[in-house]
């Protein structure tokens, strides 16, 4: 199971309910203008890639720390 829940259960006759992104994706096709949409996408995608390579600064230099505590032959001091 990839952990999804079924669009239909057991005795359901309506429509499923639509995914919160899926639904805010919409409203955003209705209110703003196709450049506009891109844009915020973009932005999107930026911010998303930041918080990655803060991400990965972070563990590399956590990794450096401990890889020049264990040269001096002490523990690494966690930041």
């Amino acid at each position: 199971m990839t952990g999804r829940r079924p669009l239909f259960r057991r005795g359901q006759r309506h429509a499923p309910a639509v995914p919160v992104a899926g639904a805010l994706r919409a409203v955003e096709t209705l209110l703003l203008s196709g450049g506009q949409q891109t844009a915020r996408r973009n932005a999107w995608a930026a911010v998303v890639a930041d918080r990655q390579r803060a991400k990965d600064r972070r563990e590399a230099e956590h990794e450096i720390a401990a890889l020049a505590g264990a040269e001096r032959g002490g523990a690494a001091r966690p930041r």
